[in-house]
């Protein structure tokens, strides 16, 4: 008999902890833009970041709109974004793992590009 099935609240906390326990000294810190910065559309805008993947981590990914827009080899550094079209946009730092699935650690800002 399976955990979660004899109580699902118990079951619902040991899923939580082994999320918590896989990102366990994992961060990541966007650094430019900032969260709710006004971007330049004729302007070449950088990301700026720094990442800790942590032990389940082996790289990360860069999201813009939801859809995967380059993989990043270096923990830290900076990546030139393609042209953003005008309007509000979610950018996302995800670390995955070696298959490239997202480990649950990320961060993102929204912009706003005229």
């Amino acid at each position: 008999m399976r955990i979660s099935s004899l109580h699902p609240i118990l079951g619902a906390a040991l899923l939580v902890c082994s999320q918590i326990s896989l990102a366990e000294n994992a961060s990541v810190k966007i650094t430019s833009p900032a969260d709710g910065s006004k971007l330049d559309v004729m302007a070449q805008n950088k990301l700026v970041y720094e990442v800790m993947p942590g032990p389940q981590g082996d790289h990360v990914h860069l999201y813009v709109d939801n859809k995967e827009a380059a993989i990043l080899r270096q923990l830290k550094g900076s990546y030139a974004l393609a042209t953003l079209s005008p309007g509000q946009h979610d950018i996302c730092v995800k670390v995955v793992n070696k298959s490239h699935t997202p480990i649950g650690v990320e961060q993102c800002v929204k912009v706003t590009v005229n």
